[in-house]
């Protein structure tokens, strides 16, 4: 069975905007015309002439902007910030700028009025040039001298189809209407693509967020992006498309700390991972976050530490008294410590700052200290949300990552955090306070670790001028045993140890005065048994001596009876 052949897809231009080809999937309808609509402050403009800037830069495609409120020369210097020359761009004839001025009390309506004279000046500057794409801003001050709605909605009609006829990829900016998209409520039906732009304030915290409402004949994000306009144009954030699909590492790297390292049974964090370190306040989690960034930089990879508590001076010098210098990481350009208050930006802005800072510094490990300090600009739910969305970006650029969580004492107790993310990381690591009595000691326990056995004990560590260093466990009658009572059981060990050391010593004391008194029987029994011995055998010599004399004699009287005269003839034999 033979494969169906693949269908024709919809031909798109590509805007080289940051982001936003990507929600698009792949760019803005080719040759159509796309609604770019929002309230004042969004941004329109700034995203048009980029939209111009990069076809030209990037795609060599002329483009045409036709303003309808600001200038040629307003024009140019308002993008100047971003760092674009338009003005170079018209010198090279890529770009046309043509301002068009409509007043409503210089306009004569009639029944027969229509554009056609601004179908001409568009077609002229299209042709000029050979341009491929276009911009008209604002649609609103072009249509703001009608007041008949049925010739407004026809020469909108009108308008749309001839940009469509003329093969022009066209963005054409709107002011958002009450209880609809634009001002008139018809211009989002006869685009073929609307993207809406916001920007809200919420807690006095302004958020500037995309959302692609319709794009006839392809699929796209549907979900609201944040953006940021910087000098270097505007950043879409396509965060929430985001799979999980990222590779994954079995190297394993170190924490900064000897003692925690040993509590895994691998040495250390897999790289790539993500940790977080939970604490009532006090409990030296920016130490242990500045460690494990400081062993980064040893290591000689690039770290990216965001502080939302401290300076970077005054993070440096804090860290100075505990053995942790980090200048000199900074000075060789190891370490980037990103300051700000959290107020500062909006939530989801935090998250485009951070994605941008990543993308320029390009580290292999991050510290975000703390994540809690989130909570001041959003809910917990969005800050959960925005939190879900960094740690699958980090992961999936290969990123060992650090977060720092201030816990309340009545989370502490549950071991929960209030953003919610502990289930979202790889690996969960608790410190807290062991209060004894008069005295408040510190503790580190490891909660979870993803594919790494791990150490179930509460280690008792101390913040000493050479860094953190952690104590060995001492496990008294009732458990582990810290603070005082560690000194208390380790006296009391002392001294039984000094007991049982008497003790031995006594007993071998006793032993050698057994031994002495021992040998000195023993040398004793052996005189006695030398003496017994020596006796013995002189009585031998004496006995063996009277049977030698004895023996002699009988042999004398044998001789002598064997010498007699008559015993000699009478043994004579007779002679005949």
């Amino acid at each position: 069975m033979t494969a169906a052949p693949a269908l024709p897809q919809l031909p798109k231009a590509p805007t080289g905007i940051d982001g936003l080809d990507e929600i698009t999937n792949g760019g803005l309808p080719q040759g159509r015309p796309t609604l770019l609509c929002g309230s004042a402050g969004c941004g329109k403009t700034l995203m048009s002439v980029e939209f111009l800037v990069r076809g030209i830069e990037e795609f060599d495609e002329p483009g045409v902007l036709m303003a309808f409120e600001e200038t040629a020369d307003e024009l140019a210097a308002n993008v100047t910030s971003l760092g674009f020359d338009l003005k170079q761009l018209v010198a090279d004839k890529k770009l046309r700028l043509d301002h068009v001025h409509v007043d409503r009390s210089e306009i004569e309506e009639t029944g027969e009025y229509d554009l056609e004279g601004l179908f001409i000046r568009l077609g002229y500057a299209i042709d000029s040039i050979g341009a491929k794409r276009v911009v008209l801003d604002t649609i609103e001050s072009l249509f703001s001298g009608f007041s008949n709605q049925a010739v407004l909605r026809s020469e909108i009609r009108r308008l749309f189809r001839w940009l469509k006829d003329k093969g022009v990829t066209t963005i054409i900016t709107a002011e958002r209407g009450d209880g609809s998209l634009t001002r008139q409520g018809l211009e989002e039906y006869v685009s073929d693509c609307v993207i809406l732009l916001d920007n809200r304030v919420i807690n006095q915290i302004t958020t500037r967020r995309l959302r692609i409402v319709k794009y006839r004949g392809s699929t796209h994000g549907t979900n609201e992006y944040p953006y940021l306009i910087t000098e270097d144009g505007i950043s879409v954030l396509p965060v929430t498309s985001l799979k999980l699909e990222h590779e994954v590492s079995n190297e394993v790297v170190s924490t900064g700390v000897p003692g925690l390292d040993e509590m895994f049974t691998r040495g250390g964090l897999y790289r790539g991972s993500s940790t977080l370190i939970t604490g009532t306040a006090g409990t030296a989690k920016t130490t242990l976050a500045a460690a494990f960034a400081a062993e980064a930089c040893r290591r000689g990879e690039r770290c990216l530490y965001f502080a939302f508590e401290e300076s970077p001076q005054q993070l440096m010098r804090n860290m100075r008294s505990v053995g942790l210098d980090l200048q000199p990481f900074v000075e060789q350009g190891l370490l980037h410590i990103e300051a700000s208050r959290p107020t500062l930006n909006g939530l989801e802005q935090h998250l485009v700052t951070l994605h941008k800072l990543i993308g320029q510094f390009r580290p292999q490990a991050v510290v975000i200290d703390p994540i809690s300090n989130l909570v001041s600009v959003g809910s917990i739910t969005e800050v959960r949300g925005m939190l879900t969305r960094l740690i699958d970006y980090l992961k999936v650029q290969g990123i060992t990552a650090l977060f720092t969580a201030l816990v309340s004492g009545r989370s502490a107790n549950q071991e929960m955090t209030e953003e919610g993310v502990s289930s979202l990381v790889d690996t969960w690591i608790h410190v807290r306070d062991l209060e004894g009595i008069g005295e408040r000691n510190r503790g580190v326990s490891i909660l979870k670790a993803r594919g790494m056995a791990h150490s179930n004990q509460v280690r008792e560590f101390v913040v000493t001028h050479e860094g953190i260093r952690l104590l060995d466990v001492v496990i008294g009658p009732g458990g582990i045993v810290t603070g005082a009572s560690r000194q208390t059981q380790f006296l009391q060990e002392q001294a039984v140890a000094v007991a049982a050391q008497q003790e031995i010593e006594r007993r071998e004391r006793e032993l050698e005065r057994k031994r002495r008194v021992l040998e000195a029987t023993i040398a004793n029994l052996r005189t006695e048994f030398e003496s017994v011995e020596e006796e013995l055998r002189r009585s031998n010599q004496e006995e063996e001596q009277r049977h030698q004399e004895l023996s002699q004699a009988r042999q004398q009287i044998a001789a002598g009876h064997n010498a007699r005269p008559g015993n000699h003839s009478a043994a004579a034999p007779a002679n005949s």
